[in-house]
């Protein structure tokens, strides 16, 4: 009896959100249009997540990298950290090219261009500038602007921790409100199974007409591909990370895979992420560094769908999607959308630009694979924010050695104590 109550409370809260989720897409089919009364639960929900998550950012970051009293394990992470999202990033496009060489996404497929639609040029200097910095400080404090404020919260952190003991008071802080901002999210996720089950709701009335229209094909491509990469690679990777430790430990992804379908952003699905790494047993240092940069510089499903939309291209203008150049160059391309180019506000539209540019097609080319961008975008940030806890797990693999899973074991066993100690008392 006991057991089935720890099964229950561990999976209460998922399951609360599935039934939000299935009753906001019932009445989004049955209600229509209508359902945009649903909107403003949804985006308060949103609103709600994003306000948290800049301050998370910052206070996290800094005071994992403030009080890290080795420099060189600063180093190791962050070379494992990039080392793992493009090789997790390399071998989703590989998967995408075999799947689009067996099932064409663009092959039949009739479009009406919209032949307004015009090309900016693409400045990679000023893009590189805007993606790492910002003109003032206060800019810092907004949600585009994730990868500076990255960037200023690990040279903040790395600061403190160089002045030595007079850190320290900085540190502990830090250290203060990283809890403090902890404990407001898991306080605001009492209202995630309103704002989930609104927002879908609203998403399903609005747009779901448009997953059945000229697109169908693609979408009928990507979406299992996306949930097949969700359930046989992630476990390939968690027992890399972790052996059957790492593998069992994966049914804590299930929150933060209901909140990023639902929210359709990595960032604002880094407050579950951030508990569900704590769960699996990720080192506190490796996931506060490791799932901040990823929510903003590791995008698996944005590799899969940067492939998809460049064969689906080559379909549409009957150009064959062959050739080892056709083939580097996708993978390339689609590196550079899912890690480069996911920290530039706007990234997604200018990995689009790119595509229609370096192959050539016409200006009309934009608007679709613009249009196929956001028709993918919630399986792909599912596959984006989940990665990025699974990542977490890799690079505790590379930092820590095959044995860092034992911090979860030992971890649940103090829990355990704590709890018969209390009880007793």
């Amino acid at each position: 009896m006991k057991l089935r109550k720890d099964i229950f409370d561990s999976y209460k809260f998922p399951l609360v959100l599935i039934l939000s989720i299935i009753l906001g897409s019932f009445l989004g089919i049955t209600m229509k249009d209508k359902a945009k009364i649903f909107k403003p639960l949804g985006d308060i929900f949103i609103n709600g997540m994003f306000t948290l998550v800049v301050p998370l950012v910052f206070t996290t970051i800094s005071s994992s990298i403030s009080s890290m009293g080795n420099m060189k394990r600063l180093k190791s992470i962050l070379f494992s950290l990039f080392s793992v999202f493009i090789g997790t990033g390399l071998i989703a496009s590989i998967i995408i090219i075999f799947v689009v060489k067996i099932f064409p996404p663009g092959s039949g497929a009739k479009l009406i261009f919209d032949t307004t639609a015009t090309i900016k040029p693409f400045d990679a200097g000023s893009q590189i500038v805007s993606a790492l910095t910002v003109t003032d400080f206060y800019h810092l404090l907004e949600k585009k602007n994730m990868l500076p404020l990255i960037l200023f919260s690990i040279f903040f952190g790395f600061a403190i921790n160089l002045i030595g003991e007079k850190g320290e008071i900085i540190t502990k802080g830090l250290n203060a409100l990283s809890e403090v901002f902890l404990k407001m999210i898991g306080i605001f996720m009492f209202y995630a199974p309103i704002g989930l089950g609104a927002y879908f709701a609203n998403l399903v009335g609005v747009f779901g007409k448009d997953l059945l229209g000229a697109y169908g094909k693609a979408m009928g491509i990507y979406y299992p591909l996306c949930f097949l990469y969700f359930i046989i690679l992630f476990p390939i990777y968690g027992y890399i990370a972790g052996g059957k430790k790492g593998v069992f430990s994966l049914k804590n992804l299930l929150a933060p895979a209901l909140t990023s379908l639902a929210t359709q952003s990595s960032m604002a699905t880094l407050p579950v992420n951030l508990k569900a790494a704590e769960n699996i047993g990720v080192p506190e240092d490796i996931r506060n560094i490791v799932l901040p940069i990823g929510a903003s510089a590791h995008m698996d499903g944005t590799c899969l769908s940067s492939i998809l939309k460049i064969s689906f291209l080559f379909g549409i203008f009957n150009i064959p999607f062959e050739g080892t150049t056709t083939y580097l160059t996708a993978i390339l391309l689609s590196i550079m959308g899912g890690v480069v180019m996911s920290g530039i506000p706007g990234g997604g539209l200018i990995g689009e630009m790119l595509i229609v540019n370096i192959y050539g097609f016409p200006p009309e080319a934009f608007p679709i694979i613009a249009t196929i961008g956001y028709l993918v975008d919630p399986p792909a940030t599912m596959i984006n924010a989940t990665g990025d806890t699974v990542a977490a797990m890799l690079v505790s693999r590379i930092v820590e050695g095959k044995n860092w899973c034992q911090y979860k074991k030992e971890k649940n066993i103090n829990k355990k104590k704590n709890f018969i100690i209390s009880s007793v008392e």
